[in-house]
Order: structure tokens, then sequence, then C-alpha cells
């Protein structure tokens, strides 16, 4: 099949490059409307309890969530009139701005106490934007009254605050960092890419296969965002990948072309041997990488949705790249793939060199090296003992955002618990009002308690308030509602087992549990009840993908040990780094709030197992075509390891540079990204793919390529050939 897709593409390169031409321009015109469309939340798991009770707040009680919130601090206290007619009229200014539906003070809001600082000398004023209003427009709206509100005014000093006011500056800030990015990894990888390839017409040709993998990628997410949410996170990961595979991809193609040229074949030949063989490997590679990368669809979060998107799509393109353009361009140029010399060296495969000489030493001692390689791998892997897992917030930003100060004071200035409680809610059929008083004073006695509120009573501290401080009854509710405020945040360990116990609780049939702590809980569990769906489709993938290519049961076993074991180092080092607050010199300053979050962290491992089933085809592929050719397992490895480790190398410091280039980003989940998955990239490409790989294969031997005789029957029946 891909020989005959080398003869196509030979035959017709001037019409598919010209229509390869036509669709980047096309892809790249229309796709860029997906920046537009994309969103910074994606965390919440909406098929969750709490998910339904955010729904029931809305819909039965008209609880509104503020979009953006003032914190206003005066130079008096709250009681001072003069503070009032300050606050009141920054309130009716803004109660003026586009899209600003309502606007709550501590005055008109009846004088609650959560809406004053622990001092008395601070207190917020609650924006509600016009309802129906798109998620963009409510973004922009929040920059704008950041932009005019944030500051000095009036003898007051305005923090503003809020989630929409967070998602905005979330969004401003990857824009802006994916443009230094960029910025810096596209030089240094023209640098790079001249030195690897030898040659300023092969250096180029990385970029073809880039270009139509990020163009196209940008498209295929901007007609999903029609119809679902994406996230804004999920572009890194198109610019990063995309430019990565092209990389890699290009790296494997062009080297056989010119393998196949220095060979005496002509150029049809040529670029017909170099799909039947590189360009095959490409393609099983990419599936197998698509594969990988599509299993995060299955977590219930659209922030792990998008990337699973954005990875299949950019994928999907390099693939088409690789075997189509790619190859179009080589048949054009021919024998000029070599002209405007930097490095002659580099034109030049040789059978036997530096890689082949670390093949015959690992496997001529490989207990040793394998048993230092396991010691470099749990020395990484250590720092992962003390994990904990949490969730992003506005100290995902750098700490002088404007946004990022107005919600530390908001920590420290404020008993912000009050605007975060857990919500019950409960049917009336089920539940006599009486009922419902019984369950609230139950909650009251829990020692994280700080009040409770229902349609009858405010109990504080134990002390039942008047009614004017409880809910307002809804007649027209068939739900009837308890509010549960906490000592501590909403994050905290105290607050989640809080919100274990009362769902632990023999409560009326049809309750619910949500609030801030609940959505937490919810958000956390949606992650880890779906994850050994996740590893298994993940492991079936893997062992699947590579027995159809080999034909053993031992080498995909192998692929998938070594990937966990390479992980665990990489989750060890993400510890050490952004749990514990190390190495800032390396990667700029952020926020340590003593948690890794959890999505950024499933999407790292996952696009480094992608990563590293995509080097582990690269290598294989090499060692099987001269196993299959008649040489002893010993040869094939040091020649595969020869003609392939080049190319692995190369491509691992090229798509680590890209990733490397995140750090610079002011965002701590990209920085979380960029490092880890550098990070799994060099030692996939080194310890892994340099040492364990022969050593492993060498004590194997023969028993590398043993199948149970059904199964070797099926794979020489529907096994991956030519």
């Amino acid at each position: 099949m891909f020989d005959r897709i080398g003869h196509f593409v030979f035959r017709n390169r001037k019409a598919i490059l010209a229509s390869y031409i036509v669709f980047v321009v096309a892809a790249g015109a229309i796709g860029f409307g997906v920046f537009k469309n994309t969103k910074s939340q994606g965390y919440d798991n909406p098929n969750s309890e709490s998910a339904k009770v955010e729904i029931l707040l809305k819909d039965e009680f008209k609880v509104r969530e503020n979009s953006v919130v003032f914190i206003v601090d005066t130079p008096t206290a709250i009681t001072d009139p003069a503070t009032e007619k300050i606050v009141t009229e920054i309130a009716n200014e803004v109660a003026t701005q586009p899209n600003v539906d309502q606007v709550a003070t501590y005055w008109s809001a009846g004088k609650q106490e959560s809406m004053v600082s622990t001092d008395g000398k601070a207190t917020v004023i609650s924006i509600y934007f016009d309802q129906g209003i798109d998620s963009e427009a409510a973004a922009s709206t929040a920059g704008d009254l950041q932009e005019k509100f944030d500051g000095q005014r009036s003898g007051a000093t305005i923090y503003v605050a809020g989630l929409q006011t967070v998602y905005f500056s979330i969004n401003n800030q990857i824009k802006e960092d994916l443009v230094i990015a960029e910025a810096i990894a596209i030089p240094l990888n023209i640098i790079l890419l001249f030195i690897i390839f030898g040659t300023a017409i092969a250096a180029g040709l990385p970029m073809i296969v880039a270009l139509g993998s990020v163009f196209g990628s940008f498209l295929t997410l901007y007609l999903i965002s029609q119809v679902t949410d994406i996230s804004v996170f999920s572009l890194n990961l198109i610019t990063g990948l995309g430019l990565g595979l092209g990389i890699d991809y290009a790296l494997l193609i062009v080297n056989r072309f010119r393998e196949e040229l220095h060979a005496g074949r002509s150029v049809e030949e040529s670029v017909s041997k170099t799909i039947s063989t590189a360009g095959r490997t490409v393609f099983f590679s990419g599936i197998a990488v698509m594969l990988v990368l599509s299993s995060m669809v299955l977590f219930p979060q659209y922030f792990l949705k998008s990337f699973a998107y954005a990875g299949v799509s950019v994928v999907f393109f390099a693939i088409l790249s690789s075997i189509f353009a790619l190859p179009a361009v080589l048949a054009l140029l021919g024998k000029n793939v070599d002209k405007w010399k930097v490095r002659s060296s580099a034109l030049v495969t040789k059978e036997d060199g530096g890689w082949a000489w670390i093949a015959r030493k690992v496997m001529q001692r490989p207990l040793i090296f394998i048993l230092g390689a396991v010691a470099i791998l749990t020395f990484f892997a250590a720092p992962a003992a003390n994990v904990k897992f949490g969730q992003v917030d506005d100290r995902v930003l750098p700490a002088d955002a404007p946004v990022a100060i107005a919600g530390e004071v908001s920590r420290v200035r404020f008993d912000g618990q009050a605007s975060s409680p857990i919500e019950i809610v409960i049917p009336k059929a089920s539940a006599s009002d009486e009922q419902v008083e019984n369950i609230a004073s139950q909650i009251a006695k829990y020692e994280n308690v700080v009040s409770v509120l229902t349609p009858k009573t405010f109990t504080k501290h134990g002390q039942t308030m008047p009614l004017p401080m409880a809910i307002p009854e809804q007649s027209t509710s068939d739900y009837s509602r308890i509010s549960v405020v906490l000592v501590d945040g909403p994050r905290q360990t105290e607050s989640v087992e809080t919100v274990k116990d009362i769902r632990d609780m023999d409560l009326p049939e049809g309750r619910l549990i949500g609030g801030a702590s609940a959505i937490y809980v919810d958000s956390q569990a949606g992650i880890s009840d779906h994850l050994p769906a996740v590893i298994t489709w993940l492991s079936i993938a893997t062992l699947l993908v590579l027995f159809m290519y080999t034909g053993s049961i031992l080498l995909p076993i192998k692929a998938v040990l070594l990937n966990l074991a390479s992980l665990a180092a990489t989750l060890g080092l993400v510890t050490y780094v952004f749990q514990e607050g190390n190495l800032m010199w390396l990667v700029g300053d952020f926020t340590v709030t003593g948690t890794i979050d959890t999505s950024t962290l499933v999407l790292v491992a996952v696009v480094a197992f992608g990563l590293s089933m995509d080097y582990e085809l690269f290598m294989l592929s090499r060692i099987k075509e001269e196993h299959d050719n008649g040489a002893s397992t010993q040869d094939a490895v040091s020649f595969g390891l020869q003609r392939s480790g080049r190319i692995i190398s190369a491509a691992a410091i090229l798509i680590a540079l890209v990733f490397i280039t995140f750090v610079t980003s002011g965002v701590t989940s990209i920085k979380m990204l960029g490092l880890g998955t550098a990070f799994a990239i060099m030692l996939d490409a080194t310890i892994v793919r340099a040492i364990l790989v022969p050593a492993l294969m060498r004590i194997a031997g023969k028993w590398n390529w043993w199948a149970p005789k059904p199964l070797a029957k099926f794979h020489s029946r529907f096994g991956i050939t030519d």
C-alpha cells in the first residue's frame, strides 16, 4: 500500500503541493478564529452531583454568581458615612458600564457580614453581568472593568477580582506567552535544524509538516468550538506538538530519502522506498500517538477533552503532511535536497558509529546498565511519594498580576468561606420543614462549621439568630435549601472531609450536595474515577499497536512498563519543582501552593506517553527491519540504534526545546506542561532508548520476537506489513 502511495505522490507531486498550499492558507485564515472562542475554565465535572446543585440554585432559587468582585480598601472604617459615600459612588459608576446588570454593596445587600473585611476597613462590591451574555463578552467586560477601576480612586484602593477577571487574565497571559515562547523556540530550532539537517534546503522542510499540522488543528478546533467548549490551554499543545512532530517526522522522512538517493536509487524509487519504510513508520507511529492522546476524551472535564481534540488533530495532519506534502516536495527537489551545505557530515549516514558503540557496550553488561538506569529513575521519582493534588485558581498567574494581588487580599483580609458555602438541596416531597431544621442542627455541630442557614433559621456557632437572617423562602420551588459556611477554604482537607461526612449522613431521598467544596471534590473524583479507564485504554492501545507492528508479546509489555517508569520520574521532578517550590532559577518565579494541578499532570503524562510511543516505533522499525533481513538480535539492535539513535536524539532535543520554552510563561500550569514534557522526552531519548531498551532486548534474546502460535498466526495474516 505504502509503495503505491509513493509512486502516486511522485506522479502527482505538483498537484499535491498546490492543494496543500491552498489548504494551509484556508485553514489558517479560518482557524485563527479559534483564539476568540476559547475559555480558561473547564476543570469542573459537568456530570457531577455538585453541577446539578448549581443548576438548581440558578433555576429554583434564582441564585446568581457574581461575575466580577471589587475589593474596596478605604482609609476609614466601614461604619464611617464617608466610606459608604465612596463605595456607593464607585458602585453607581460601575452600574453604568456596558453589560453590567446589577451591582450590590454592603449597604444595598442588607449589611451582610461576609462583605466586610475582618479588620472592618474594606468591603466588596459584587457585580453581575447581563443574563445570557456569552463567555467572550463576559471576559472582555471583566477586562475593561479591571483596566478602568483597578488602582486608586476617590481616596480608596480598588482590587478587581472574581472568576471572569481570572479567566480574562489567564487568557491574555497565555496569548502573550505563546508569542514569547514561539519567538524563542522558532529561531533556536532553525539554527539547530541547519546543524542537524546539514543543508539550508533540508532545514526548512520540517516547517512543511508543522504548518499543516498547526493550521489544520486550528481549523479543527475552530469547528469544534462551534458546538462545545474549548480550553485556551489547548492552543499551547497545538503549537508545541505541531512544531515538534513536524521536526520528528521530517527528520525520519528526509533522512531515509537521503539514504535511498545515496544508495543510487532514482528520485521516484527513493520517494517510493521512503514512504514504504519511513512513511509507514510515521503512519503507524502517528496512529499510536493519536490513540494515546484520544484517551483524554474519556474525562468529563472539557479542559482535558480539549487536549484530546487538539492532540488527535495535530497528529492527524502531521501524518498527512508527512506522507503526502513532504514527499511531494522531496520529489520536486530530488538531489537538490543536499544543496547549500552547512555541515557535510550530516549528509552521510554511517553504518557504524557512536550509537552502535553505545548499544554494544550496554549489551556487553546489560544488568549493570539496567541497575544504573533504574537507580537514576528512582532518584527522580522519589519526591512523587509526597505528591498532593489540587486545582488552579488565581495563583496560577504571576504574583504581581492585578487579579492575583486581589485574590491574595481576599484570602488574607476576608472570611472568604462565607461566599463559598456547602449547598444542600432536598426535595420538599422527601422532607418536612421540621426534618430540614433537624438536619441543619446536626450539621451545625460539626467542628469545621461556622454557620448554617435554612429557610427558617440562621445558626452561627451553635446560636440561632433571628429569622431575617435566614435564606429567603422560595414558595415556587420544589426544594428546601441549606447553606453551610465552613471555617476552612473550599479546597482544604477539612472542608473536603466535611463534604464527605455530609454526603454520608442518612439524608432524605433525592438530596443533593453542592457548593464550592463539593465542586472541588467532584472534579478531583471525575479524574480519579476515570483514570482506570484511561490507563486501560492507553495500555491496550500500546500493546495492540506494537504487537501488530512487531508480532511480539514481550516488546509491547516492555514498552508500557518503561513508559510508566519514565512517567514516575517525571512526576517526581514536577512535584519537586512545583509543589515544593524548587529550581525557580530555571523555570522562573511562580506561586507555590503546596499542590500539583491534577489536570495538568494528567496532560503531561498522556503527552509524554504518546511521544514515548513515537520514539519506540522509530527505534523498533529499524531494529525489526534488520532482524527480518536475518540479523541476530544483538546486531539488529546495534544497527537499529545507529540508524535511529541520531534521529531520536535530534528529534528529542528539538521537541524538548519547543516545550522547555513554555517555562517562560507566567501561567504556572503552562510552566509545568513545558518542563514536565521536555524532561520526559529527554529522559526517554537517553536513559530509556539508549540504555534500557538495548539492555532488556539483549537479555530477552530470541524471546523478543516470540508470540504464542495462535497470535503468531494472527499476526502473519493481519499484522502491519507493507
